[in-house]
């Protein structure tokens, strides 16, 4: 299989960005330790909007993303945003073809 990537925003609600990108140091943490199929697992915040946050993630395969997703860890940020988070986070997948460092 190919490697998938995701691009994903995530809305804050008005000046709680901060309060957000805290609370998803659990998650990152988890994915340094426990994720070796996770490749790249970048958190940044928008130079242009002050409540925005981007993730860019890069995973060996489709099975290492779906392992992601399903965590005991990703679930417990799902609940931890729940008073930071505007709403759902807005995701894309794709597939990457060609570039530097692919």
């Amino acid at each position: 299989m190919s490697k998938v990537c995701i691009i994903a925003k995530i809305t804050a609600n008005e000046g709680m960005r901060s309060d957000m990108v805290a609370a998803m140091g659990s998650m990152i943490d988890h994915v340094e330790a426990n994720e070796p199929g996770t490749i790249r697992y970048i958190l940044m915040e928008d130079a242009s909007d002050e409540n925005v946050v981007w993730f860019y993630e890069e995973y060996v395969d489709h099975d290492a993303l779906a392992a992601h997703g399903s965590s005991e860890a990703m679930k417990a940020m799902g609940g931890a945003l729940r008073g930071f988070a505007a709403g759902r986070p807005e995701i894309t997948i794709l597939n990457p073809v060609r570039g530097k460092g692919l």
